[in-house]
């Protein structure tokens, strides 16, 4: 192959770059980059520029979280306000944005133009010697000296009040989601179902009869009583414990009850919770034909016709039922509020199958 040579390696001639010596590699490693300065490093006007832009933004933070505070305790929110809501959900929103983001972009700043950026290598080697622990606590003493936290005080003191301030609105949104003192699994274990409270439709409010439900009917049932609450949240708290399935069956389609069961159920109607008692989402797809109903969120399945056992996924006990008879009217009514917790299952129920 004439000057080219014929691509035999142990002939071929290997053209290797460098200062001259074998390294027994193609091309000698060419080392870090010449370390190019930043103008914050040889300027110090540059570098008080940055700390007080980089400071700026861990006021925006602060400022930030204290708009939280303003939408959180200063703007009341009456039922039916929509403008007063809009405006308290505006400065929620915002105010957790700009906290955020405050900090966030502070501290990308602060490594970006202050921060040392020189490239080093070091190789790592294990703590035995009482000297070399002493090394590795100078080095991390010497982290921080980089991060000039030291010798700027206004960069130190805005980002600690930045830090200090802004999981505060995290907290107050978590402790937000139940006021109550009462607070626990107690509440679950009871509804505002009781003895004689009529089974209305949803969202209608009409009572119904036994005899105008037809086999296969599924009608979305709450407590009559519902209506007597007036607080708005009061009353969709209440709501959302008390939900119910009504379905109708032929009365030889449903399994043998025992025990208290016995009398849970009036000719072939059977009523439970529509909580979930995986994960609490709504129950709402029923199969005539093999009397099941399905969760859409992980699609566990419970078997209406054996008092609601789980035959699939991931929920761990039946759905709680609801006992269930007729009035002197023939409107259907509840016998007494459900005997066991609906929702989902948690460990401190102490739930037995």
């Amino acid at each position: 192959m004439g000057e080219h040579g014929n691509g035999d390696p142990q002939s071929d001639a290997v053209i290797r770059a460098g200062d001259g010596k074998s390294s027994g590699h193609a091309i000698d490693n060419p080392g870090l980059p010449p370390h190019r300065p930043r103008l914050a490093d040889v300027d110090e006007k540059a570098a008080k520029r940055a700390e007080r832009q980089v400071s700026a933004l861990f006021l925006i933070s602060i400022i930030g979280t204290v708009m939280f505070f303003v939408g959180y305790f200063v703007v009341g929110v009456t039922a039916g306000d929509l403008e007063m809501l809009r405006l308290q959900n505006t400065l929620l929103g915002l105010g957790v944005a700009f906290a955020m983001l405050g900090i966030g972009l502070g501290v990308v700043q602060w490594a970006r133009a202050l921060m040392p950026d020189h490239e080093v290598i070091e190789d790592r080697k294990p703590l035995r010697k009482e000297e070399e622990r002493a090394e590795a606590a100078a080095t991390v003493n010497e982290i921080v000296d980089e991060t000039q936290i030291k010798r700027r005080p206004l960069l130190r003191n805005t980002l600690i009040g930045a830090a200090l301030l802004a999981p505060l609105p995290a907290v107050l949104v978590l402790r937000d989601l139940d006021r109550s003192e009462d607070f626990g699994v107690e509440r679950m274990r009871h509804t505002i179902w009781e003895e004689g409270v009529r089974l209305v439709r949803d969202p209608t409010g009409t009572p119904i009869r036994a005899a105008d439900l037809t086999v296969g009917s599924v009608v979305h049932v709450v407590p009559e009583t519902l209506r007597e609450i007036s607080g708005h949240g009061e009353r969709l708290a209440a709501k959302a414990k008390a939900v119910v399935l009504l379905i109708r069956m032929q009365p030889d389609e449903l399994a043998p009850a025992t025990g208290e069961r016995e009398n849970w159920t009036h000719e072939g109607i059977i009523a439970c919770s529509k909580v979930c008692t995986h994960v609490g989402c709504p129950v709402a797809l029923y199969e005539r034909h093999t009397h099941h109903l399905l969760c859409p969120c992980h699609q566990s399945t419970f078997d209406a016709a054996q008092q609601f056992k789980v035959i699939f996924g991931p929920a761990g006990r039946p759905l709680p039922q609801l006992p269930i008879t007729v009035d002197d009217e023939g409107f259907l009514v509840a016998r007494s509020d459900f005997t066991e917790p609906v929702g989902p299952t948690y460990w401190e129920r102490g739930y037995t199958s």
